[in-house]
This record gives C-alpha cells, sequence and structure tokens, in this order.
C-alpha cells in the first residue's frame, strides 16, 4: 500500500513585498495510510503553504507530493480538481461552509464531486453529521455555533471517503477547554473512515494529542 502523503525534495519560494521571499523546503515527509500527524510550527512558518501544495492549490518550484501514490502536480485541470475532490478532504481555519445551505447540504457540496451515488448523499450526510454530534441537520451555519461549525466542516472533509485529511489550525476559533476534545473527536472520525490525518498548527496544547508530532523548523529551510 502507498503512504497516504509522501513529499520528496519539496521546494516552493512565496514572495512578499518589498522583495523579500521565504523559501520553503522539504527533503522528505511521509505519513502512512490511516496515521495522524501534527506539524508544528509559527506563525509565518509555511504551514498553510504547504498543505496548500500538498492538495495541488499551488504549484512547487521543484519536487513530488505524491498522495495515495499519485504524484498530485502531474494531474492538470479537471483531472487534478478530481483527484482532490475524491483524495483529499480539508478542514479550513474559518471552516468555509455555505452560507445559507443547511449542515446536511454542505456535507453533500462535498459529495457532488465525488463517485458515491446520487441517491445515497443524504444517508451519507445525515450520518457523518450525527457521528459528530450534529443533530440540527438542517439548520445553517450561522445557526450553529463556532464548534458546530467546525463539525460540520469535519463531516464535509470525510464525506467521499479520502485517503487524506488536512487540517489547517483548526483549533484557531476554539476556547482552550474544546479545543483538544474536538481535535481529539476529528481524530476518532478519521480512524474509523481509514483516512489519514495532517494537521498543522501552532497550538503547543496539541502535542499531546497526537502520537506523532513533527517541528516544521525540523523539515524546512526558510529564508527572509
Amino acid at each position: 500500500m502507498p503512504d497516504a502523503l509522501k513529499i520528496t525534495n519539496l521546494r516552493f519560494t512565496h514572495r512578499k513585498s518589498a522583495g523579500s521571499a521565504f523559501t520553503l523546503e522539504i527533503a522528505d515527509l511521509a505519513v502512512a495510510q490511516g496515521e495522524q500527524v501534527l506539524l508544528r510550527g509559527k506563525s509565518g512558518s509555511g504551514k498553510s503553504t504547504l498543505l496548500h501544495l500538498i492538495a495541488g492549490l499551488i504549484e512547487p518550484e521543484a519536487g513530488r507530493i505524491e498522495v495515495a501514490g499519485r504524484d498530485i502536480h502531474r494531474l492538470k485541470g479537471a483531472q487534478r480538481d478530481g483527484f482532490r475532490g475524491q483524495h483529499i478532504g480539508m478542514v479550513f481555519q474559518t471552516h468555509q461552509l455555505l452560507g445559507g445551505f443547511t449542515a446536511a447540504e454542505n456535507v453533500m457540496a462535498a459529495l457532488a464531486f465525488s463517485d458515491v451515488p446520487k441517491a445515497e448523499h443524504d444517508q451519507r450526510a445525515a450520518e457523518l453529521l450525527t457521528r459528530l454530534g450534529i443533530d440540527r441537520h438542517g439548520a445553517t451555519p450561522e445557526e450553529l455555533s463556532i464548534g458546530q461549525q467546525q463539525r460540520v466542516a469535519v463531516a464535509r472533509a470525510l464525506a467521499c471517503g479520502p485517503e487524506l485529511v488536512l487540517a489547517d489550525e483548526p483549533t484557531a476559533s476554539l476556547d482552550p477547554e474544546n479545543a483538544a476534545d474536538a481535535v481529539k473527536l476529528m481524530e476518532e472520525v478519521c480512524t474509523e473512515r481509514g483516512a489519514a490525518l495532517v494537521c498543522v498548527s501552532h497550538d503547543p496544547t496539541l502535542v499531546e494529542v497526537f502520537k506523532r508530532s513533527v517541528d516544521l523548523a525540523d523539515l524546512v529551510s526558510a529564508n527572509a
């Protein structure tokens, strides 16, 4: 079985204002099928940039990023979008739920890009939301708490049965009491669904939540 994620000789330079630049380099990083990893790093260390590279949302200057054995950057256009929709789930810091859509409709929006038969969309969305503690499937994001919105975002990320889930600062909008519990729940559901989890965060309390924790500074070379 191929790794859920394998990065080899990755290099990306982010150009900033006033002619400065930030260079992100990773010689080697592998995440096994079903493994859960926390990538730690301070703000501005390139954590979100790395997730965008893994998801194929931005192009590296060099290197190879394989998701479930496929080099995502060799895929182009609609082919890459389709691969991302079926194999990668994403939990954003700001959740990015569709306003005015119900919790169930937000999850089913992800299923629209999958191979899951349309007749099964309602049931799959309902099962995931219920498992994540959301009973009000007909509530819109505006009617849910921040914590509940995050759970809907996790359900959406897992809807298509991805091999890899990427979580970008998932506790940033949660209070300390709920942050660790929210991540533990995400870990549990990823385990149940067989998905690997890569979470990036500067929250030091999450180190105790993950079995594997890696400091991004040990992987990258950054030059301002």
